[in-house]
This record gives structure tokens, C-alpha cells and sequence, in this order.
């Protein structure tokens, strides 16, 4: 193709044409103005205009959750920059791709302390797979289309691109398709899957006793869902997945463990503790997982297989490691593992745990209180399973995690990793654009994290989005007050969030459906009145305010100090906390510091 004669505004508008982009989601400033002339003339791209650049950023995290393509979000210089920082560092932990866009000051006045001047690459260094600072226009379409590729290869993440306002303005001459053409010598995005450590990692599996599958977001993002399914249909091996894996086995089969881990099921966390082999399928040993190293499968071999080599022996040696995409690493696997040999004594094994320690939901049928739990479950069950959903951070989280029964790749979508409050309801926002709002999309979130990126409901009250917010609205920072309960001796500081707004007026402040539900026998009613509203809904969900998150291992512990509910006797409390320390240690309050969120 000949070249053409562009500004550099216009050349990153056309460089997105040609990735693929339809949307992205951003806040104008000073320094984007030169971008956003251009836009209003583009007819190919629609812009989402955010109410903060940090909810612009998890809207394009919950665009790639989604979809599993690139998200794209774009802030001003100085502050419109700095607001990005969290997104970007959310979607670093949880290997989501994203194309971040940023203003900067005049290339002339760089490093003077200018108006709204911020080092963002300096900033966003540690946190992204690679980023520029465009000092030459005529770069800037090459660096946009490596951004895109390195953002969706290899291990997914993000990048950030900060383009002075004044090559934004200036005009060159370039080759569309040349600068399409991306070649980084220094990067190599994808590993072909050695045979030796296939082969070893069928040999290990044949003679397994009590093998267990450990299933990570690797799988997800590969979209390894189906040959995993196919091996487990071959072997009869138990899957337990992450949290980030939820939805790549589904938790209806009868070989599922469902999630492992500090809040995960405690029949899960019995399986790898006892199994002798470990098959780790796109995950990376995350220290809410293995709690004590030393003492997670301590008797089990391990086969690691990951896309990214620097996740191999980090925490968990491996006795057979297979660098590569996982869907690539099962579909060789596949040729090699032959059918069943006889685990009914190991099936045997866990059927018994998971008769002992089942997950608890009460009904409120005894105590007349809505229970987070129940109310989950609820929302699975009149939805049949069938909707996507979207959490915030804190005990709603985890209560999600483990009573809806995710069934779908895709479906689950939260930030693991950071662990950011806030993320819910813009990540929502964003995976709903994904289905162009024809699918509702549900976010699960607490009365603490709702209020933490607010203002976005103008965002689904504007485009009419079916997106349902359900706040489990217990009146504490809930996660935090359950860890100064059970460790720091009920010293409930800064916890108490009862001083709140009024979430129905607020709701209709933005144009939005707004409901509340308190008692048990109404939440039905409440669920499926949200279900049928054309629109954005809020609830807030009154449910008991003590009310804490089991099985737990505690931060950096072993599961010999899991705890686990006991059936609550009859008439007891709703505050009143059952659960059996296998060791009544309390940890070192160094071990339990970082729970902050």
C-alpha cells in the first residue's frame, strides 16, 4: 500500500481500525483533545465516555474478561493518567490483555514539571508488559501495533502508550501495512510444547494413584475448556479450579471439586493435600492457594504447565514441566494419556469429605434473615446457572465463588490477583458492552465496594444496559471485620459502614430501578423483578452483618488450621460465628497484616 499522509491522532485511530477495535472507553483532557477531534469524526469506533479514568480502565478489563480480546481505555495526562494505575495493575496480576492510551505534555517541556506532567511510563513500569513514551510521531503507528500484539500474546497484560499532545498534532507520511507488520526480536510470544515433557507428564499420570487436575486463568485465556473436559471424560481425574478458573470445568460434573484454596472447599483442599499427583493446568501456585508451601500436596509430584517460563519451579518445583499455550499442551497430552485406570478407592475417598464438609447456605427460615450465601444461590437457581457474573472484592466475592455453580468459560469474572474494591460494577459495565447489552450481566458487590466507583451508574443508565447490581449490603467492611473477629480479638476498627446512602434514592438519582429486599421470604419476588426490568437495576440486599466466609485457611497456614461451619443450633444468634480451628494457634499478626482488602 502506498503511504499516507495522516496525523498522529489519525494514524492511532487507523491502527486500532485495523486490530479490530469497535470500542474503548475513556475521559478527555488538555493533552487528548487532538485525539478526541479526530474521533468525532470516526464512524468506526465507539467511544464510551466514563465517569473516572479508573472506571474506564476495569470496563475494558471486563470488555476482555468477556470477549477475551484487547480492551482499550484512554486518560488525559497528569491526573487522567495516574487514575489508570489501578486498572493497569489489576489486569498486570490477572494477565489481561489491555491497550492503555495516555495524554502527556508537550515533548518541548518534558521533565520540567509542566501542567498535569506525570512520568507515567516511569510509573506504570513495574506494572505493564512494556510501555513507550512517544517522542517521534512518526513511530507511534509501529508502536501502537506492537502494543496490541504483545498486550494478546504469550502470557496476556498490559501496555501503555503515552502520546505527547503535539504528536498527536503533527502530521506524517507512513505505510499502514509495513507498520502493521510487527517484528520484536526480543520477544517471544509463543513456546512450542516440548514431546519429552509431554511424554513425561503422561507417564506420570498413568501411574497416579490419586491424581487431582488444578486449573488455573491459563486455561481460561488459552480457551482450554474443551480438551480439558475431553481428559478428564479419558481419565476420571477430580478437577478443583482457582478462582480465575472458574467456569473452564463445570461445577455441575460430578468430578468437580469446585474451588480450592484459604476460602475454597474444604473437600478441594482435603483432595490436594492428600493426592500424590498434581496436574497444574495454567496456574501459577498463588499463596492464597498454597497457603504454607511446604505443606501444600506435600506428597504429591507435580506437572506444571504454564505459558509463561518464569512461572515454572517459582514456588512449586515441578517433576514435569510443559512450557506452552495449555490448550496446545492438552491437545498433545490427549495423544498420549490412555484411558482410566481404577480410581473408585480415591472417588471413594472424597465422596466422603464432601459428605462431611458441604457447602452451607441457610435460608433464613429459622433466624427470618437474608443470608448472603442463600441469596447466591438463589440468583443460580432462577437464573438457571445461564448469566454472566461479575464481583467486587471482599466475603461477597468468595460467597460467589462458591455457591453459584459457574458452568461456563467466561462467566466468572473478578479481579483474583490485586484484589481491587471497585472493580465490580465498571467490569460489569464493560462485559456487558461486550454482548452489545443483550445479555444481562450481574454484579455481585458489597456495600463497601459499590461506593468505590459509583458514579459509573450514569454509564449503564445512559446506554440502558441490563445490568444488575446486587449489593450484599451487611453494613461492615465484611472481610476485614471477619479477620479482626477471628485474629485481632473482635477490635472492630473502621469496619462499620452502617453511616451509608440510601442505594434505592441513589439508584433513581441516576435514572435507575431501584429495590431493597430484607427478608428472606421477598427475595424471590426482589430477584425476579430485577430479572424482568428492561434496564439497569440496583438492589440492596439486607443480609446478616456477622456473618463470615467458610471453610478458611488463614494467610500463610496449613490446612491442619482449617476452619469449617458447624451446623448452627436451633435459635442461635445470626452474629454468633461456628466454625473448628484444627489448631487454635493464633497466626503472627505479621501473617495476617496484608488482608487490608
Amino acid at each position: 500500500m502506498a503511504k499516507i499522509k495522516s496525523t498522529g491522532a489519525k494514524a492511532v485511530l487507523e491502527c486500532m481500525r485495523r486490530e479490530g477495535v469497535t470500542i474503548m472507553f475513556g475521559y478527555p483532557g488538555g493533552a487528548v483533545i487532538p485525539f478526541y477531534d479526530e474521533l468525532y469524526h470516526c464512524d468506526f469506533i465507539h467511544h464510551v465516555l466514563v465517569r473516572h479514568e479508573q472506571g474506564g480502565g476495569h470496563m475494558a478489563e471486563g470488555y476482555a474478561h468477556a470477549t477475551g480480546k484487547v480492551g482499550v481505555c484512554l486518560g488525559t495526562s497528569g491526573p487522567g493518567a495516574t487514575n489508570l494505575v489501578t486498572p493497569i495493575c489489576d489486569a498486570m496480576m490477572d494477565s489481561i490483555p489491555l491497550v492503555c492510551l495516555t495524554g502527556q505534555v508537550r515533548t518541548e517541556v518534558i521533565g520540567k514539571d509542566a501542567f498535569q506532567e506525570a512520568d507515567i511510563t516511569g510509573i506504570t513500569m513495574p506494572i505493564t508488559k512494556h510501555n513507550w513514551l512517544v517522542k517521534d510521531a512518526n513511530e507511534l503507528p509501529r508502536i501502537m501495533h506492537e502494543a496490541f500484539h504483545i498486550a494478546r500474546s504469550g502470557r496476556p497484560g498490559p501496555v501503555l502508550v503515552d502520546i505527547p499532545v503535539d504528536v498527536f498534532r503533527t502530521v506524517i507520511e507512513y505505510d499502514p501495512d509495513e507498520a502493521q507488520q510487527v517484528s520484536i526480536r526480543s520477544f517471544k510470544s509463543d513456546f512450542k510444547v516440548h514431546p519429552l515433557s509431554i511424554r513425561r507428564a503422561a507417564e506420570l499420570i498413568a501411574e497416579a494413584k490419586k491424581p487431582v487436575l488444578y486449573v488455573g486463568g491459563g486455561a481460561k485465556a488459552a480457551g482450554a475448556h474443551e480438551e480439558l473436559l475431553e481428559l478428564v471424560r479419558r481419565t476420571n481425574i477430580p478437577v478443583t479450579t482457582t478462582l480465575h478458573g472458574l467456569g473452564t470445568f463445570p461445577e455441575n460434573h460430578p468430578l468437580s471439586l469446585g474451588m480450592l484454596g484459604m476460602h475454597g472447599t474444604a473437600y478441594s483442599n482435603y483432595a490436594v493435600h492428600n493426592c500424590d499427583l498434581l496436574i497444574s493446568v495454567g496456574a501459577r501456585f498463588d499463596d492464597r492457594v498454597t497457603g504454607k508451601v511446604s505443606a501444600f500436596a506435600p506428597d504429591a509430584k507435580v506437572i506444571h504447565m504454564d505459558i509463561d517460563p518464569g512461572e515454572i519451579n517459582k514456588v512449586r518445583r515441578a517433576d514435569a514441566s510443559i512450557v506452552g499455550d495449555c490448550k496446545a499442551a492438552l491437545t498433545e497430552l490427549l495423544k498420549l494419556v490412555k484411558e482410566a485406570g481404577d480410581f473408585s478407592e480415591w472417588h471413594t475417598e472424597i465422596g466422603k469429605w464432601k459428605a462431611e464438609f458441604p457447602l452451607e447456605a441457610p435460608d433464613g427460615t429459622e433466624d427470618g434473615i437474608i443470608h448472603a450465601e442463600f441469596a447466591i444461590r438463589e440468583l443460580a437457581r432462577l437464573t438457571n446457572h445461564d448469566v454472566t457474573v461479575v464481583t467486587d472484592v471482599g466475603q461477597h466475592q468468595m460467597w460467589a465463588a462458591q455457591h453459584f455453580g459457574t458452568r461456563k468459560p467466561r462467566q466468572f469474572i473478578t479481579s483474583g490477583g490485586l484484589g481491587t474494591m471497585g472493580f465490580g460494577l465498571p467490569a460489569a459495565i464493560g462485559a456487558s458492552f461486550a454482548s452489545e447489552g443483550k445479555e444481562p450481566v450481574w454484579c455481585i458487590s458489597g456495600d463497601g465496594s459499590i461506593q468505590m466507583c459509583i458514579q459509573e451508574l450514569m454509564v449503564a443508565s445512559i446506554y440502558k444496559l441490563p445490568v444488575k447490581v446486587m449489593i450484599l449490603n451487611n453494613q461492615y467492611l465484611g472481610m476485614v471485620r471477619q479477620w479482626q473477629e477471628m485474629f485481632w480479638q473482635k477490635h472492630y476498627s473502621s469496619v462499620n459502614l452502617e453511616q451509608a446512602p440510601d442505594f434505592v434514592k441513589l439508584a433513581e438519582a441516576y435514572g435507575i430501578l431501584g429495590l431493597i429486599c430484607d427478608k428472606p421470604e421477598e427475595l424471590e419476588a426482589t430477584l425476579r423483578r430485577a430479572m424482568e426490568h428492561d434496564g439497569p437495576v440496583v438492589m440492596d440486599i439486607r443480609v446478616a452483618k456477622e456473618s463470615n466466609v467458610f471453610p478458611m485457611i488463614p494467610s500463610g497456614q496449613t490446612i491442619n488450621e482449617m476452619m469449617v461451619r458447624k451446623p448452627e443450633p436451633a435459635l442461635a444468634p445470626p452474629s454468633v460465628c461456628h466454625f473448628e480451628p484444627k489448631d487454635t494457634r493464633v497466626p503472627d499478626p505479621n501473617e495476617v497484616v496484608d488482608v487490608a482488602r
